[in-house]
C-alpha cells in the first residue's frame, strides 16, 4: 500500500493504508517519493508552457532583429576558381621527381597543406604584386589616402599599402580541401562582384606559378648541390686511392686478380695463392702417404711370393712357369737316371737359377711399395716445413691486410657515392626546365550575378536558434527563481502532505454550470476528494475545518461542493462559514445575508435553529455569519466556541467549518486545535511552497490535526502533462 495515503485522525502520527484501494489512482497520492529528476520531458513541457509568453517575446525581438540586421547588411559576393592538384605528379623524365613520393595515407595532408599554402599571406603578397593592388583603390577604398601619415615617403606609403591590401586577400579568400577529389575551390568573397572574381582567378594564377616556381628552384638547387658533392667526393675518392696504393707500397702487398669457375672474378695476394696451393698440396702428399703406408703395412710381413703384386706380375708369372716346366722334366728324367746324368744336372743348374730370379725379382717387388711409402713420406713432410713457413708469413700479412680492407672499402664507398650523384646530376640536368605539371587550373572564377550574403533565410534561421537559446535561458532563471507549486508531484515532495485530491482550473463564469452537473469533470474531482476524507474520517470524530495559506484559492467553494456533497449521500451535514472576517458561503450559495448567525449562536443570543438556512439541499444546513464582529480572534479563542463544537457535534453527521486563510491571521491556527481534522487547500501555481509550508507549520504548530491537502484549480499544462493526464478519469465518467 501507498504509505502516503490520508492520515488517519484515530491515529495521530499514523497513515492511512486501505484509502489507497478506494480512490481513483490519479486522485490518490502518488506512490513512495523517488529522486525527482532535474531534466524529463514532463518538466521542460511545463516550462515551455508556463514561459510562452516569454518565449514568444523573446523569439519575436531576435526574428526582429535578424530581420533588421540583415536589410542593413553590406551585400558580399564570392567567386569561386578551382585548381586540380596532382600529389603524384606527371613526370616527363627521370629525375623532375626531387623530392620523395607521397604515400596514399599522406594524400589529404597534402592537399591540406596546399590549402594552408593557398590562405597563407605570403601568397596574398604575392597576389598583391602580381596585379600591383596597392596602387588600385577598388580593393582598399577611395579613402585609403586619408590614413597616410604626413611624414611618410612615397615609397613607404607604397609599402604600407601593399601590406594592408595583403591583409585585405587574407581575409577574403577562402580554401577548403577536397573530400572525394583532387580539385581544390579557391573562393574570394567582396562586396565588388568584378573584384571578387579577378582575385580568385589571381590566387588560381598565383598559385600555379609559385609551384612551378619552387619546381624549378628545387631542380637549380639540386644541380648546384650535386656539383659540388662530386667535386667533393672526387677528391676524397683520390686521396683515399692514394693512401691505399701507399700502404700496399709499403707493406709488399701484391694483390692479383682471379677467376673462379663460375667466371666471377675475385683478388687475393700472391702469398694467399701460394699458401692455397701449398696447402693443396700438402693434402694431395698426406693423401698419398696414408695410401702408401696403408699398402707397405698390410705387405710388411708377408713373404713376397704372396704378395699380390708378385702373383700377378707377367715376368715372375714366366719364371714360374718356366720353373714348373723344368720340374717336370727333372721328375721324368730321374724315372730313369740318377742326379749325375748331366741333363739332370743342367736341369737343376737351370731351376736354380729360376729360383735365384723368382726371389730376387719377388724382393724387388716388395722393395718398391717400402720405397714408394718413404718417398710419399718425405714429400709430406717437405710439403708440411713449406706450408709452416708460409702459414707464418700469411699471418703476419693479415694483420697488415686489415688496415689495407679498411682503406679499400672507404675508397670503394667513395667510388660508389660518386658514381650515385653523377648518374642523378646527369638526370636532374635533363629534366630541370621540364614542368611536371602538378597544379593545373581547371575552371575560372566568372563574375557573381547575385550577392551569396546577407541570406535572410540564415539570418533568421539563426536569429530563430539564438532566439529560443536566449529565451530558454531567461525561462530557467525564471523558474529557479519561482517555486510556487505547480505539479502533483511537488506537494508531498514540498510541503510534506498526503495529497488528497486535486481539483481542474475552471474559469468562474463556468463553475455554476460545472457544479450543476454531477458528470463534469470538476464533480467527479470533488467526489472523489469526498469519498476519500468520508474514509478518512470516523463517524465519531466528524467536525472538520478547512482553509488555505491565502484566500481565493478556492477554499470556500471546496467547502460549498463537499457540504453538499456529503448531504447528497444521506448524511446530515451543518456547513459553517467561519470566515468572520470576510464570510463568503452566503454569497456562494446565493443566499441573503441573515441578520444573526454564528456569533450570535455561540455568544448566546440567539438559538442554532434560529441562525441556521434550510432548503439548500436535503440533510445540509448553513450556518452563515451574520454581522461581522470586531474581535473575530477572541470569538474563535473563547471557551464558548469550544462548547459551541462540543454541543452540536453529535447533533450532526458532518461539520464542516470554512475557515480563514492562515497567513497573517491567528483564525485559523486558533480554530484548527478545536476541529477532529483540518484540510488544507492550496491553489496551483499561485502560492509560493514556502509560505504554505509555513501555513502547514502553524497549523500544526497551534495543535491541529493535518489530515492533508487539495490541490485547486489544477493545469495539467502548467505542470507540464497533456490535457488527458488530468482529465482521462474524469472523461471516463462523462460517458455513462
Amino acid at each position: 500500500m501507498n504509505d502516503r495515503s490520508i492520515i488517519d485522525p484515530s491515529e495521530p502520527d499514523g497513515r492511512g493504508t486501505w484509502l489507497e484501494a478506494y480512490l481513483p489512482e490519479n486522485q490518490l497520492a502518488h506512490p513512495a517519493p523517488q529522486a525527482p529528476q532535474l531534466i524529463s520531458l514532463a518538466t521542460i513541457r511545463g516550462i515551455v508552457y508556463r514561459q510562452r509568453w516569454l518565449f514568444a517575446g523573446v523569439i519575436l525581438a531576435a526574428l526582429t532583429v535578424g530581420l533588421i540586421i540583415t536589410l542593413l547588411a553590406t551585400p558580399m559576393y564570392q567567386a569561386t576558381a578551382k585548381v586540380s592538384v596532382a600529389p603524384y605528379g606527371a613526370f616527363i623524365l627521370e629525375g623532375q621527381d626531387v623530392q620523395q613520393g607521397i604515400a596514399s595515407n599522406q594524400v589529404g595532408d597534402y592537399l591540406a597543406t596546399q590549402v594552408e599554402l593557398i590562405q597563407s599571406r605570403s601568397l596574398a603578397e604575392i597576389v598583391v604584386a602580381d596585379r600591383q593592388l596597392g596602387e588600385r583603390y577598388d580593393l582598399l577604398g577611395s579613402n585609403i589616402d586619408e590614413a597616410r601619415s604626413p611624414d611618410m615617403t612615397d615609397e613607404q606609403w607604397l609599402e604600407a599599402k601593399n601590406a594592408m591590401a595583403a591583409t585585405v586577400l587574407s581575409q577574403g579568400v577562402i580554401a577548403e580541401v577536397p573530400a572525394e577529389s583532387w580539385v581544390i575551390p579557391i573562393t574570394f568573397q567582396s562586396d565588388n562582384p568584378a573584384l571578387a572574381a579577378e582575385m580568385a582567378n589571381a590566387y588560381a594564377d598565383a598559385f600555379i606559378a609559385s609551384d612551378s616556381r619552387e619546381t624549378v628552384e628545387g631542380n637549380e638547387y639540386a644541380i648546384d648541390y650535386l656539383r659540388d658533392q662530386i667535386d667533393i667526393v672526387r677528391g676524397k675518392l683520390e686521396e683515399a686511392e692514394r693512401n691505399t696504393n701507399a700502404y700496399a707500397r709499403s707493406s709488399g702487398i701484391i694483390v692479383q686478380p682471379t677467376v673462379s669457375e663460375d667466371g666471377s672474378t675475385s683478388s687475393s695476394t700472391i702469398t694467399n695463392s701460394n699458401l692455397a696451393n701449398i696447402s693443396q698440396r700438402v693434402a694431395d702428399a698426406r693423401a698419398a702417404r696414408i695410401a702408401a703406408e696403408q699398402k707397405w703395412r698390410a705387405i710388411e710381413n708377408l713373404p713376397a711370393s704372396q704378395l699380390p703384386e708378385v702373383q700377378n706380375n707377367q715376368v715372375l708369372q714366366r719364371l714360374v712357369t718356366d720353373r714348373t716346366g723344368k720340374l717336370a722334366e727333372l721328375s721324368d728324367l730321374r724315372q730313369r737316371y740318377s742326379d749325375e746324368f748331366p741333363q739332370i744336372r743342367n736341369l737343376l743348374a737351370q731351376i736354380a737359377i729360376l729360383d735365384e730370379q723368382i726371389q730376387r725379382s719377388s724382393a724387388d717387388i716388395k722393395a718398391t711399395v717400402r720405397n714408394e711409402f718413404i718417398v710419399a713420406r718425405n714429400q709430406e713432410q717437405a710439403l708440411q716445413s713449406e706450408l709452416g713457413s708460409l702459414s707464418s708469413e700469411s699471418l703476419a700479412e693479415q694483420d697488415e691486410m686489415v688496415q689495407l680492407t679498411v682503406l679499400e672499402r672507404e675508397a670503394e664507398a667513395l667510388r660508389q657515392q660518386l658514381r650515385s650523384l653523377l648518374e642523378r646530376y646527369n638526370q636532374i640536368s635533363s629534366a630541370a626546365n621540364v614542368n611536371s605539371g602538378t597544379m593545373t587550373k581547371i575552371e575560372s572564377a566568372l563574375v557573381p550575378g547575385s550577392p551569396y550574403a546577407p541570406s535572410l533565410v540564415q539570418n533568421l534561421g539563426l536569429a530563430l536558434v539564438l532566439g529560443i537559446s536566449l529565451a530558454a535561458g531567461l525561462a530557467v532563471l525564471r523558474e529557479m527563481f519561482d517555486d510556487r507549486i505547480r505539479s502533483l508531484d511537488e506537494v508531498e515532495q514540498k510541503i510534506d502532505l498526503p495529497l488528497i485530491g486535486h481539483t481542474p482550473h475552471v474559469s468562474e463564469k463556468d463553475i455554476e454550470v460545472e457544479s450543476s452537473n454531477n458528470f463534469t469533470s470538476l464533480m467527479e474531482a470533488y467526489a472523489s476528494i469526498k469519498a476519500a476524507i468520508d474514509f478518512s474520517l470516523p463517524r465519531s470524530r466528524n467536525v472538520l475545518q478547512l482553509t488555505s495559506t491565502h484566500e481565493s484559492e478556492g477554499k470556500s467553494t471546496t467547502a460549498v461542493v463537499l457540504a453538499d456533497l456529503f448531504a447528497r449521500s444521506g448524511r446530515k451535514t451543518l456547513l459553517i462559514d467561519a470566515d468572520l472576517r470576510r464570510p463568503s458561503v452566503a454569497r456562494l450559495l446565493e443566499l441573503e445575508r441573515p441578520q444573526i448567525g454564528l456569533v450570535e449562536v455561540v455568544l448566546g443570543h440567539a438559538k442554532l435553529e434560529d441562525a441556521v438556512v434550510k432548503g439548500v439541499h436535503d440533510n445540509l444546513e448553513v450556518l452563515p455569519v451574520g454581522a461581522v464582529p470586531p474581535n473575530p480572534t477572541e470569538i474563535l479563542s473563547s471557551d464558548e466556541f469550544a462548547a459551541f463544537i462540543d454541543k452540536y457535534r453529535n447533533e450532526y453527521s458532518l461539520i464542516i467549518f470554512d475557515s480563514c486563510p492562515v497567513l497573517g491571521l491567528a483564525d485559523a491556527p486558533l480554530l484548527a486545535r478545536l476541529m477532529d481534522g483540518t484540510i488544507f487547500v492550496l491553489e496551483a501555481n499561485k502560492a509560493p511552497f514556502s509560505q504554505a509550508r509555513n501555513a502547514v507549520k502553524r497549523l500544526r504548530s497551534a495543535g491541529g490535526n493535518v489530515l492533508g491537502l487539495i490541490l485547486t484549480k489544477y493545469r495539467a499544462l502548467e505542470a507540464g502533462h497533456s490535457y488527458g493526464y488530468q482529465y482521462s478519469y474524469y472523461e471516463y465518467g462523462s460517458g455513462r
